[in-house]
């Protein structure tokens, strides 16, 4: 396996590609995520590791430019709200765990237009845009029913762990739970 590509950040804000000994921009590095480049990105002086804050710029870049965003307002005051939160590693492993599940489907269907449409089908804009407004709805629908499976597990699991927390500290005084539809 091939060493992953450095860029070395310096402190004018400037990114060196030790690859190419040419310095890039943040558009660069997007280009190089896009091409599926392994890279990583360090201080020039200090060797730290700065992927995720130059990740982190280009995801700011493009939500704030042309097009639609991808994260409402409502969904990053959520994932905000998760920070210093008990659940914080969970909801990292969760959204990742989700993106690959939504790419796995993705190569799915493109693995199927190519056999459908042949690889040329791939390059035509036209040909995959009518295709993807046919198939969007039926993604859309399988994503659904997999996020209320991943809830129904999600809150099977939040049960599991109250019972297990309970019985763990039995010797304590807790009140014991209500019914939901009992009068307080």
């Amino acid at each position: 396996m091939a060493a992953k590509r450095t860029i070395k950040k310096y402190p004018n804000r400037r990114l060196y590609d030790t690859q190419t000994s040419a310095y890039i921009t943040l558009h660069d590095v997007k280009a190089l995520v896009l091409g599926q480049e392994e890279f990583v990105v360090v201080d020039a002086k200090s060797n730290e590791d700065l992927t995720r804050s130059i990740l982190l710029q280009i995801i700011l870049e493009e939500e704030g430019g042309e097009g639609v965003p991808m994260f409402s307002s409502d969904m990053l005051t959520h994932i905000i709200r998760f920070y210093g939160h008990a659940m914080q590693g969970m909801m990292g492993s969760y959204l990742e765990k989700n993106i690959q599940a939504f790419m796995d489907i993705q190569n799915t269907v493109q693995e199927q237009s190519k056999s459908l449409m042949g690889n040329n089908a791939m390059a035509n804009p036209e040909m995959w845009t009518q295709y993807l407004s046919v198939q969007t709805p039926m993604i859309q629908n399988m994503m659904t029913n997999y996020i209320e499976q991943s809830k129904n597990m999600f809150v099977q699991m939040q049960d599991q762990m109250q019972d297990q927390a309970r019985n763990m500290f039995s010797a304590f005084p807790f009140p014991k739970p209500t019914d939901k539809n009992e009068k307080q």
